[in-house]
C-alpha cells in the first residue's frame, strides 16, 4: 500500500457513509488509511473477534453492497468482489488501533476518531435546523400537490378547444338573402 503523510479530518470525513443507521467506514477505506492490505486488516479483526462486537463491526449485504457501487464510482471494483465488505463504527475504529500495531494506525486512528466526534458535533449543533427542515419539507410536499394542481389547470386554460364550440344562440338555417332597406313610400 501507499504511505502518506496523516491526511486531514475532511478526507476521513468523505469516507463515513450512513449505513444501518450507523456512522461507518469501510474496510478498504480504513486499511488504505492505514497503509496495510484490506485482508490484512480483516484478518487482524478475525483473530481477535472477541474485541469487536456486532455493533462494532458487520459485513455489508449484497444489496448494501450493490447500494455503494452504484452511488460510488470508487466501488466499482467491488461490482464484481466475491467478498463482502465490512462496515466498522467509531468503537470499531477505535479498536483497530489495538489490532494493528503501527505508529500510522495509531496516529490514522486519532484522526478518524476526531472526525466521527466533528461530524456528531455538527448534527448535534443542527438537530434543531434538522427539525425545521423536516417540518418544511412537510408543507412543501402538501403545497406541492396544491400547486400542481394549479398549473395543470393553467395548461389546461392555455390550451386550445380540441373543436370549435357551437355558438350561443338561435341558428337560421335559412340561406341569406341580400338586406335592402325599403324606401318609405310618402
Amino acid at each position: 500500500m501507499k504511505t502518506r503523510a496523516v491526511v486531514p479530518v475532511n478526507y476521513v470525513e468523505e469516507r463515513i457513509f450512513i449505513i444501518r443507521g450507523l456512522k461507518v467506514m469501510l474496510d478498504r477505506d480504513l486499511a488504505d488509511l492505514y497503509g496495510v492490505e484490506t485482508k490484512y486488516l480483516n484478518r487482524q479483526v478475525k483473530r481477535n473477534r472477541d474485541r469487536f462486537p456486532h455493533e462494532f463491526v458487520f459485513q455489508l449485504t449484497k444489496s448494501e453492497r450493490n447500494e455503494l457501487v452504484t452511488n460510488w464510482h470508487r466501488f466499482e471494483s467491488l461490482k464484481h468482489s466475491s467478498t463482502l465488505p465490512y462496515a466498522f463504527s467509531e468503537h470499531g475504529v477505535a479498536m483497530l488501533a489495538t489490532v494493528i500495531k503501527s505508529p500510522r494506525a495509531v496516529k490514522m486512528s486519532i484522526v478518524i476518531v476526531k472526525a466521527f466526534v466533528r461530524l456528531r458535533d455538527i448534527l448535534s449543533s443542527h438537530k434543531e435546523l434538522a427539525e425545521k427542515l423536516q417540518l418544511l419539507e412537510k408543507r412543501l410536499d402538501r403545497h406541492d400537490e396544491e400547486i400542481q394542481t394549479i398549473v395543470e389547470a393553467i395548461h389546461q386554460l392555455l390550451q386550445p378547444p380540441a373543436k370549435p364550440r357551437n355558438p350561443i344562440g338561435f341558428r337560421i338555417n335559412e340561406p341569406q338573402t341580400a338586406y335592402h332597406p325599403r324606401k318609405h313610400l310618402q
